[in-house]
């Protein structure tokens, strides 16, 4: 069973139809819609700051979620999938985002919808990602813009963690 814990008497709440590994951690001010999955090894750390996360969107293995005190909450749109060991602080990312592997996204930035932030990316504080924008490098910058083709994958990506998640529920 994850560890879910309160802090300052605040606890986390989940939506109908939520998913978390037995070894990810969501403490505090947390707060996720329907159909979200947190992973293995994942944490989502809401003891400073609020975090609130959309509906059908995961957080994947050794993600770090948090946020900085009394300063930057973070908020995860829908359909928001957050790759392996990505970092997530005190940022906005809009609906239907995809973060890639080992990503970082730093206080203030703000990432909106039909984005994706390349596997590796640095989003520096306060950068504003627009709306359908491939982002990469370190600091991350403009890659290209995302295809009409490519915007199927965040519907795609979100649905098969849900799809995966339900093979552990049989168990």
């Amino acid at each position: 069973m994850a560890v879910i814990l309160a802090v300052k008497g605040l606890s986390p709440s989940f939506g109908k139809g939520n998913w978390q590994a037995p070894n990810a951690t969501i403490v505090g001010d947390v707060v996720f819609g329907d159909y979200c999955t947190v992973w293995f090894q994942a944490v989502v750390r809401g003891d400073v700051n609020k975090i609130r996360v959309g509906h059908h969107s995961n957080i994947q293995d050794g993600a770090v979620i948090h946020c900085t005190y009394q300063k930057t909450e973070t908020v995860i749109g829908n359909y928001v999938s957050i790759a392996h060991n990505a970092i997530v602080h005190g940022c906005t990312i809009e609906d239907h985002v995809l973060v890639g592997m080992g990503a970082i996204i730093m206080d203030g930035a703000h990432i909106e919808s039909g984005s994706i932030i390349a596997a590796g990316a640095v989003v520096t504080q306060n950068t504003r990602v627009p709306s359908g924008s491939i982002y990469a490098g370190n600091p991350a910058k403009l890659l290209k813009t995302v295809s009409p083709e490519a915007s199927e994958v965040f519907m795609r990506t979100a649905m098969n963690y849900i799809e995966y998640a339900s093979w552990f529920q049989e168990n």
